[in-house]
Formats: C-alpha cells, structure tokens, sequence
C-alpha cells in the first residue's frame, strides 16, 4: 500500500512543470479556480491546526486549540485531505504558471502523505519527551512567543485556549490507557524524560509559575481594574486548573504508565511496525529510500568524515586515537570559557559580526526579516536540543535562535560556530524567512516544512563556514566536521533501532565511538530518534541532494555558475520535496545554458 501511494506521488512530482518559479514580472493565471482552491486549502489547514495560524502571526485562532484525539477530529481531518485531493484532480494543469504547477504537485504531494499518516494508530503514543503539542503550548505560556498578550482580549483568549488545550491533555491520557492495551506504549527511558516535564508544572508557587509568565509582562496602558481582574483570572486558572490537570499526568505517567513502558527502543517493536517507519523514511526524506539503503549510506559517509576528522587531529599535534581525541574535545578547558549564561548570547552575536561582511558573496537574496539570539526557556532547556522558532508572517515577530543552558560553565563552543550556521544564519533563519517573504508563494507554502528540505538546506550550510570567516580555529573546525559525523551517525542509529533490533545502549555506544559530543548530550539525542523514527534521517539526505545538484550545476554551467543564483533557485520556492527541487534545479541549467 505504501509503495504503490508513493509511486502515485511520484507520477505528479515528475511532471514538466519544474521551470523556474514565476518571476515578480510573470502574469499572474487566470486560474481563479485554483487560487480559491490554495487559499481555502490554507485557511482550512489553520482551522485543523490552529497553532500553525498562531505561529504565522494570523491572531484568528488564538482561542483554539482542537481535541486532535478525538473521533470526530480525525473524521474531520480526512475529508478535508481527500476532499481537497477530488478538488485538484479536476483544475486544468496545463493552464496554471509555473509557480502555481509547483504548487499543483506540492499540494498533492502533501495531501498523500498525510493521508498515508491517518492510516497509523500512532495517537496512542501522543505524548514524549521532544516531539508533543503540550511542549509546543508550554512555549506559547511563555508569553515569549507566538501567542501575544497585549491587550485583555489577548489575554482572555489565552484563558480559554488553555480550557481547549486541558481538554486535549485529558483525552491523552485516554488515548495512553488504549494504547497500553494495544501494544503501543513508549520506552521507559522516555516516559522518565517525559515525568519531569509535567512534575515542574504541577508544584511551585503560582507566581513563579510558567504560566504566570504572561502577567509579568502586563502592559502599562492596561487600567488598574484590568491588571487586578487579569491577575487574579490567572493565578486562578494554574491553581485550580493548570497545576491540578499535570498532576493528574504525573500521577497517571508515574503508577500506570511507565510499569508498562516497553524495554525495547525501536517502532518496529510495537504493531506500527515496518511499515510505519518505511512511512516514516518517506515523510522526513521524501524519498523512496529503504531504511537498508540508508544504513549503509550513514556507515560509508561516517568513514569519509572520520578520515577529515583524523587529519585536524594530526594538524593540532593531538597523539592518541581518534576516539581519545573526542574525549579530548569534550572536556578541553579552553573550549568551556563561559561563568554567565550572558556571555553565551554574546557569543553567538559576535559570530553573526564576523559573517556579515561575506554574506553578500554567498546570497544575492536576503530576508528582511528581524533576528534575535535567546536562551532556551527553563522549563525544557535540560531535556532540548538548539532550536530555531520562526518569525510572524508580517515580520513584526523576529526569527530566534533558542540555545539551551543548563549548565553555564560546561557549555562547550567546539561545535557551536557550525550550530550557528545551522539554527540561524544563514541556515533555517534564511530559508524560513526568505519562505515566508516570498510574495509569489501562495499562503499554505509559506508555512510547509519537509524535513529533508529544510534541515537539509541547514546542513548543507554549516560547510560555508570558512568562505563566512569562521572555523579560524582548528577545534572550530573539527566542530563543524563533528556536526556533520553526527547526522551522518544519525542514518545509521536511526535505521539501526527502527529496522535493525538496536537497543538504546547500542546506539549511545556506536555515537560515543564517533563523535565528540558527551555521553549526556548523546543519551538525549538517542532518545530523541526513539521518539520520532525517520525524522533524523532528513539532515544528512537533504543536504547531499543539495550538494549533488550543486555540483551537477558547477560542472554544466561552467565559468555562467554563480553561487548566489544557485542559491536563489533553491530558497525561492521554499520547501518542497526533493524530486521537485532536482526537476526545477535541472530545468534552471538548462535555461541557462
């Protein structure tokens, strides 16, 4: 079944519609039909998730949080997808401009997908310890983030979007009990990862609640009245709403849930199965790829990078193994030069500094859009990786670089000028930004993400490093190689727990035999696959596919190959599978031969 999806795909994802995107000169169609069909696409993808809306800046939703367990939301969720897939089947392709073609078999391809998706039970396992909504909707709490709070109507709708969200916790719990039933329960480690979270909303004193944050940041045009109503509104609903409803998740994680978590790591364990994962693979890669294939890949590109990697460490003078060279990393004194968590921002600021006199070299479009450096917010930073949160549609909300710091003085800089470049720029702050600025993309691509596109495109950055006056420091470098091993270990330890009966330990060993990273740091990053079979595997298969067509162009083109505009064809479309961004990259050197 899933193959014969994919091949379905692939007959839309193929055809001569891959032309460069319309130009700001291009007359627009006249296909009315198929700008109504993008825009109600869009607008009903912000009323079947709501945060998507928030999250773009569209204030209309920010009361609404949907009961995504329910029957009556997943009946609502497939007939918007099949319905939309009868509506396309009927616009005229031949009649649409080539940015709209584009359009045409992103759509599809996105409404196969997800249809696919709908087959698996994967709602029994709704909670973990990355991957959730109510991690997405602890940072909305945050009153940091996309949800705004300035004015009372700002507020009220937080209350009653927090009387939405407790329903949805609620029908977790649910959603777990049947899963326990089934067969489709989480790995111990993950539910211990997952306790905590929930432990540090349930207890404290409500003023130094999270969800307390929004009343700290009151604004001064608010009345007395106001502040004294919406202060006493709030400290209400986490005494009497918020901290009871975690409570019960602890209670209920704690004695019922995690004696039956499962001692095995991977989701072939459980009646999702292979096929699952091969879905799985398909989504985050958008590729055919088998989770064999890849395997071998990963184990082929960590011998190339190890083979760099023993080059610095003979250039450094380090005598010892590579593996003894890794701990060297992890625990050299002058790569952990930080007493305040301040000093980390700024340094991450200074390596923006150094990098703008050469970006112009490198891309000829740039986003508008502003950018800001923050730490990782308490509540999460002990169990999150880096992240990148995008900007508002509008741009009146920044781009942010989230960095976690749980512990100042063991915040090792070896890999961070890389991570940088990953994060923010010119990685996912360029790529996001650049997709949401784009005028020509209708609304629903401003906000598609495909993993392989996406973090491909971030990884496929990290190697400009040097050509951006960074990886001065030999160590610096080796942190970029380090960055690179990890995703490419990532095609291994992924495959190897999803297909090929890994345990948890076997993957943390295999990691810890090449790369630098510390055993902390790498226990989490495993747990994380563990979570979300494929999406790990999207890095490394993105940025090849990047570097392949790079290449093919450097080589067709010649002395006409300008890197900026290589860089232009990539980033103005957006994300899009892999297939259609070799089609468009193919019909570009054509055009310009």
């Amino acid at each position: 079944m899933i193959r014969r999806l994919f091949v379905l795909s692939l007959v839309f994802l193929v055809v001569l519609s891959c032309k460069n995107e319309t130009s700001e000169t291009e007359v627009k169609s006249n296909n009315a039909e198929f700008t109504k069909l993008l825009e109600d696409y869009n607008q009903g993808g912000y009323e079947l998730d709501p945060m998507i809306a928030t999250n773009a800046g569209n204030t209309d939703y920010n009361t609404a949080f949907p009961d995504f367990l329910s029957a009556d939301y997943k009946t609502k969720k497939k007939t918007y997808y099949e319905s939309y897939k009868n509506k396309l089947s009927h616009i005229d392709f031949e009649s649409l401009n080539s940015t709209e073609k584009m359009s045409y078999n992103v759509l599809n391809w996105d409404i196969d997908i997800n249809l696919e998706a709908m087959t698996f039970k994967k709602d029994l396992m709704p909670i973990d310890q990355m991957w959730s909504k109510n991690l997405d909707f602890n940072q909305l709490a945050s009153a940091s983030n996309a949800q705004p709070f300035k004015t009372v109507k700002n507020y009220n709708d937080w209350m009653t979007r927090v009387d939405n969200y407790l329903v949805w916790l609620n029908s977790t719990i649910e959603n777990m009990r049947t899963g326990m039933s089934e067969g489709y329960v989480l790995p111990k480690p993950l539910i211990k990862k997952v306790i905590p979270q929930f432990e540090t909303l349930a207890t404290g004193e409500v003023v130094n609640h999270l969800y307390y944050a929004p009343i700290k940041v009151i604004p001064d045009s608010f009345t007395q009245d106001e502040r004294e109503t919406i202060t006493a509104d709030y400290s209400t609903m986490i005494k009497d709403k918020i901290m009871p409803a975690h409570q019960s998740m602890v209670d209920f994680l704690t004695n019922e849930y995690l004696p039956k978590g499962r001692m095995s790591s991977g989701i072939d364990a459980t009646p999702l199965g292979a096929d699952y994962y091969s879905h799985q693979i398909k989504l985050y890669t958008t590729t055919n790829m088998t989770a064999d294939e890849i395997h071998q890949l990963g184990l082929s590109e960590v011998s190339r990078i190890r083979s760099e990697m023993e080059a610095i460490k003979e250039q450094v003078g380090f005598e010892g193994d590579l593996n003894d060279f890794f701990e060297h990393v992890r625990t050299k004194e002058s790569l952990m030069p930080f007493t305040e968590r301040s000093q980390v921002i700024a340094f991450y600021d200074s390596i923006h500094d150094v990098m703008k006199p050469q970006i112009n070299k490198l891309f000829g479009k740039q986003p508008v859009t502003a950018f800001e450096v923050r730490r990782t917010q308490p509540f999460r930073e002990k169990s999150a990786a880096a992240n990148y949160s995008s900007g508002s549609l509008d741009g009146t909300r920044p781009g942010i670089f989230y960095t976690p710091i749980p512990y100042v003085e063991s915040y090792n800089i070896f890999d961070k000028e890389s991570l940088f470049l990953h994060e923010a720029i010119p990685g996912h702050h360029f790529q996001i930004a650049l997709q949401q600025e784009n005028k020509e993309l209708p609304d629903f691509r401003k906000t598609l993400w495909y993993s392989a596109y996406g973090e491909g495109w971030a990884l496929y950055t990290e190697a400009m490093g040097k050509e951006l006056g960074l990886f001065k420091d030999p160590y610096l470098y080796f942190g970029m190689l380090s960055s690179e091993i990890h995703r490419a270990i990532r095609l291994v330890v992924d495959t190897g727990l999803h297909s090929k009966g890994w345990t948890r330990e076997q993957a943390i060993q295999y990691s810890l035999e090449n790369e630098a990273k510390s055993e902390a740091s790498i226990t989490s990053e495993i747990e994380r696959y563990m979570a979300n079979p494929g999406q790990a595997l999207s890095y490394k298969i993105g940025q090849l596919k990047l570097i392949e067509l790079r290449e093919r162009a450097a080589k067709a083109l010649g002395d006409k190959f300008d890197i900026r505009e290589y860089h232009n064809q990539v980033l103005e479309t957006g994300c899009i599978p892999l297939q259609l961004l070799e089609d468009k990259i193919d019909a570009w050197i054509a055009d310009s031969k």
